[in-house]
């Protein structure tokens, strides 16, 4: 299940400030404030992979990938690959992926992926975030996480 809070632009300024200048007894100083205030989107989505002893074996950097979904105004899509994405995972790590699906948008992101196992009991948790202006094309592939 993946979560994103799709997080717009920041700009964190809580006061302007202007460079010293001698003032007449007469002047006054103004203080100055501003705000910024950045709106998060809660979202989530269930991928379940039907005959998973299936897919296990059918190689590294080898992927299912889950249906396009919305959060935020934002297409997403999950991948999975069964036996790795490097050949460093020696298929005995799973990759988990959450791409941005959405072509020329500049998004940040905080999301977490939790896998479970057939019985539902045993959960593993991945954290990390997406920063689609580090990276290009239309899919951006940022963490791995292993089960």
């Amino acid at each position: 299940m993946a979560s994103p809070n799709v997080t717009p632009a920041i700009l964190d300024t809580d006061r302007a400030e202007t460079k010293p200048r001698s003032l007449n007894s007469n002047q006054e100083t103004s203080p100055s404030s501003s705000k910024s205030i950045n709106e998060t989107v809660n979202g989530s989505h269930e991928y379940l992979i039907k005959g998973y002893s299936l897919a296990k074996g059918m190689g590294t950097g080898k992927y299912i990938q889950s249906d396009t979904f919305t959060v935020g105004g934002y297409e997403w899509a999950i991948y999975f690959y069964p036996d790795g994405k490097n050949p460093e995972d020696s298929s005995v790590y799973v990759s988990v992926f959450i791409a941005l699906a959405s072509e020329g948008t500049d998004v940040r992101a905080l999301f977490e992926l939790t896998l479970l196992d057939q019985s539902g009991k045993g959960k593993h948790k991945v954290h990390s975030h997406f920063d689609r202006a580090l990276e290009s094309g239309p899919y951006t592939l940022k963490y791995r996480g292993s089960m």
